[in-house]
C-alpha cells in the first residue's frame, strides 16, 4: 500500500515538473497583439543585434520590426506565487514569488498602421532587451511602475 502512493507521488512529481518549468530563461514568448502571423504564447528568440532592426524569431517564422517604426516601448511586471511547485515539492516556495517580465513594443508596419506585440521575456534577458531597444529606437521605455522600473534598470 505505501509502495503504491509513493509510486504515484513520484508519477505526480514528474508529471509536474515540466508543466511549471514555464519559459526559460533566455527565450521569449510572443503573448498577443495586433500581429496576426503569430499565435498567442508563442515561444522563440528575440534579437536586437542587427542595428536597423528587432526581431522575434519562432519555429513558424520570424517578425522583424524595423527600429525606425517603434514608436511606443513600455515595460512591466507581474508577481505570482508558485502554488504548483510548492505543492509538489516543498511548502517554502510558497513564499517564493516568480516574476514575469513584459515588452510591449508599439509600432507603424509596412502600410503606416499601428501595431503592438506583447512579449514576455525570459529573466536572463531583461536588461540586455531594454537597453538595446531605449539604445537603437532612441525612445525612453515607459516603466509600468517602481519595481519594474528597479528591474529594469539593473537597481
Amino acid at each position: 500500500m505505501k509502495r503504491g502512493i509513493a509510486a504515484i507521488l513520484a508519477v505526480l512529481f514528474v508529471i509536474s515538473i515540466p508543466a511549471q518549468a514555464g519559459l526559460g530563461s533566455n527565450k521569449a514568448m510572443y503573448m498577443g497583439g495586433t500581429v496576426t502571423s503569430i499565435k498567442e504564447q508563442t515561444e522563440g528568440n528575440t534579437s536586437t543585434a542587427d542595428e536597423k532592426t528587432f526581431s522575434f524569431t519562432h519555429k513558424d517564422g520570424k517578425l522583424v520590426v524595423p527600429y525606425d517604426r517603434i514608436n511606443d516601448l513600455e515595460y512591466g511586471q507581474k508577481a505570482g506565487r508558485r502554488i504548483g511547485l510548492a505543492i509538489a515539492i516543498s511548502p517554502w516556495l510558497l513564499l517564493s514569488k516568480k516574476r514575469k517580465h513584459f515588452l510591449t513594443i508599439g509600432y507603424k508596419d509596412e502600410n503606416d498602421k499601428q501595431q503592438a506585440a506583447v512579449f514576455q521575456l525570459g529573466k536572463d534577458i531583461v536588461r540586455t532587451t531594454l537597453a538595446s531597444m531605449e539604445a537603437r529606437t532612441g525612445k525612453k521605455i515607459d516603466y509600468q511602475d517602481d519595481e519594474a522600473r528597479k528591474s529594469g534598470l539593473g537597481n
